[in-house]
């Protein structure tokens, strides 16, 4: 009775610790502060599942003398396939109705995808990064895990049977000697693989299985060495013993909260950040599976964390498809209450979809007994839902060939040429492209220099400069701070050291240029402290402020709660559904925009050819920012403009902008910079 009871406490304990995991992962999406690194919850449930199917596998073979692959499969189609394709079905429902036709294309390839259990697949070969701006749209994103998950369910049976056939001569204790061998090497391998790879290509190592598999690897590993452990109680080990295994459950608690409170956004994940949850996951579950009546294990027993941890895998997925179709339906006030109004919401849709969804396939279904009706069954249930994606994608293009759909569409891709012409190469190399604008023979040069929100300016600055005695140097980087400091880049999941080289090179070009005007600028969201941003921006004037005639720090372009042409599409799709759709405008107010302008004024201070500019009322008059003014689009996302927006603001541009202080750009015959009959010139590029 007793040893029985224990087992029943160790459930529970495992139970338990799926509930924290799905608490950090709900609480990161929904952007507690201080849990931004909860999505290494997932990682616990990588640690849970190798721990589970192992031991699960291991007895089979232990009581039957083999393994039947259609009858784990089975177990597993049973199991996780008609919740997350109830999830699918309803969210791209609600998607059609509440997306624009623009959005929708990449949604739909995202379910069908999802569908087939392949969508890491999907966002690692596209290049997706998890944590960038424009994945947090995917309703699918998170389903990434699952597609982990299923590869891994897919190959780890014959893995075991191959690791036991390898060791059948020797008996029982030679075979489990092997086994364990074989793990550590499986294990061993994947983590030198996913440390080599996190540096390099972040996203395969954040998404593929077999660099995640290490920590899969742990969980077999905690099974293999705690499952002796399991037939016996508490009272057969020492007091020094005991004592070990209560410190050991809470050190692996520790480790885990410890993650979900350090990590965010800007780490370089997985790597070797991602050893923090697996080894706190396995040491918790050593410790439950060694003496449950331990104080870690009875917190994880508690009535709450079990209930929450029954329904963690449809808590998972409800979660976030209802926290961003809840965004998308209110662009603005998303404040705690609504955010918690949402995580409720996806709470009570798990609880129904386990009670009348999961539970009932899993345990009542009489039909789905035979293991190869279920497989074949299940497959062929994926395939339709895959097909009705894909159907799903092309009608979603065709609604997209609306004139105002496609208007809207178009605002998407309203970039300055510059992008066309090869003048920014981004992250991919810290080549120097320069290009120039208009003529050889002028005798004044202008240069504009800064990131993609400097980069945004170029049409205005054209046609301000729109005469033969200027010629314009255009040198930009995406992402690429006018700040002398490192900077930590999460869409390639490392140091952009290609900015730091990038950024060097050009200032010397620059202060070799001795140029009458330079129009400096970047995005004021970098992760740079107060320090960081006044040193650092002093660093980078004092590089061209004396072989310059003046220069322009421009300040940034405020930042919309909503992405303007989506918002503006969605108007004009089902409008009557969209609460948010009056006028796609929001304040322009933000304490950290007007931090950062002050500290950029302090390095300013200290130049007398430096001048700040502020040309945000020109973007948003009277405090207000909208997404379109007079029948243009004024966003081409959440913050930069069109090139058709800043062409407009060219004249007014050109009044802020003066050859000395205090003396206006004399007007002279206009020719435009920008003109079809008049090509870049280009200068060769520099070595780095």
């Amino acid at each position: 009775m007793k040893a029985a009871a224990y087992q029943l406490g160790y459930r529970g304990d495992v139970e338990g610790l799926r509930a924290i995991a799905i608490l950090l992962v709900v609480a990161a999406h929904a952007k507690v502060t201080w849990l931004t690194g909860g999505f290494i919850g997932v990682d616990v449930f990588f640690v849970l599942s190798g721990y589970l199917i192992t031991g699960v596998l291991l007895r089979e073979i232990e009581q039957t003398g083999q393994l039947r692959f259609a009858r784990f499969y089975a177990r597993r189609f049973r199991r996780l396939l008609p919740a997350l394709l109830t999830v699918i079905a309803v969210t791209s429902v609600a998607a059609l109705i509440l997306l624009p036709p623009g959005e929708q294309g990449t949604q739909a390839i995202a379910a069908a995808t999802a569908a087939i259990w392949s969508s890491n697949l999907h966002f690692a070969f596209a290049q997706l990064d998890y944590f960038s701006a424009g994945a947090a749209g995917n309703l699918f994103l998170h389903t990434w895990s699952l597609g982990v998950e299923e590869q891994f369910y897919l190959v780890w049976p014959a893995l075991l049977v191959g690791a036991l056939a390898i060791g059948k001569t020797g008996g029982a204790p030679k075979r489990a000697v092997r086994l364990k061998a074989a793990m550590l090497i499986i294990g061993a391998a994947s983590l030198v693989a996913c440390l080599v790879t996190t540096g390099s290509a972040p996203q395969m190592a954040f998404y593929l299985m077999p660099l995640r598999a290490w920590q899969f690897a742990a969980g077999a590993l905690v099974w293999l060495y705690a499952a002796p452990a399991q037939t016996a109680t508490p009272s057969g080990r020492t007091r020094l013993q005991l004592i070990a295994y209560r410190w050991c459950g809470w050190f692996g608690l520790c480790l885990i909260l410890l993650a979900g409170w350090w990590f965010d956004a800007g780490s370089a994940y997985p790597g070797w950040r991602a050893l923090l949850p697996t080894l706190g996951s396995a040491a918790v579950i050593l410790a439950g599976s060694h003496d449950i009546s331990q104080a870690s294990s009875r917190l994880l027993c508690w009535r709450p964390l079990q209930a929450i941890g029954h329904i963690s895998y449809s808590w998972y997925l409800w979660h976030w498809p209802v926290l961003l179709l809840g965004n998308a339906l209110v662009t603005t006030h998303h404040g705690v209450a609504y955010q918690a109004s949402l995580v409720a919401l996806s709470l009570l849709l798990a609880a129904l979809s386990y009670r009348w969804v999961e539970s009932p396939v899993r345990h009542q279904a009489r039909w789905l007994v035979r293991p190869g009706v279920t497989v074949m069954g299940a497959l062929a249930v994926m395939i339709v839902t895959n097909v009705l994606c894909i159907v799903w994608f092309n009608s979603a293009a065709k609604w997209l060939q609306s004139p105002t759909q496609q208007r809207y569409a178009n605002a998407r891709v309203d970039a300055p040429i510059i992008y066309a012409v090869g003048c920014d190469d981004w992250y991919h190399s810290a080549t120097l492209n320069p290009c120039w604008f208009g003529s050889r023979e002028a005798k004044h040069t202008a240069v504009l220099m800064g990131d993609s929100v400097d980069a945004q300016w170029f049409p205005a600055v054209a046609t301000a400069l729109d005469n033969p005695g200027w010629r314009l140097l255009v040198l930009t980087k995406s992402s690429c701070p006018m700040v002398d400091e490192p900077i930590f880049y999460a869409r390639i999941g490392r140091d952009y050291t290609e900015c730091n080289t990038w950024r060097r090179h050009a200032l010397d070009k620059v202060a070799s240029l001795h140029p009458d005007l330079v129009i400096l600028g970047s995005v004021e969201t970098y992760a740079f402290t107060q320090e960081q941003w006044t040193k650092g921006t002093a660093r980078v004037l004092s590089a061209i402020s004396n072989a310059s005639g003046h220069v322009y720090l421009v300040r940034a372009t405020p930042q919309l709660p909503f992405n303007g042409p989506s918002c503006l599409s969605a108007r004009h799709w089902l409008p009557w559904l969209h609460m948010r759709q009056d006028a796609c405008q929001a304040p322009n107010s933000s304490r950290h925009a007007d931090e950062v302008y002050q500290w950029l004024t302090q390095a300013s201070a200290g130049f007398a050819n430096v001048s700040m500019l502020d040309l945000n009322d020109l973007v948003c008059p009277a405090g207000v920012c909208y997404a379109e003014r007079n029948g243009v689009v004024v966003f081409r996302d959440t913050q930069h403009l069109t090139a058709s927006f800043a062409e407009s603001l060219g004249a007014a541009f050109g009044k802020h902008l003066t050859y000395q202080p205090g003396t206006p750009i004399a007007p002279e015959t206009r020719q435009s910079l920008s003109s079809p009959g008049i090509a870049p010139i280009r200068v060769p590029r520099l070595s780095q």
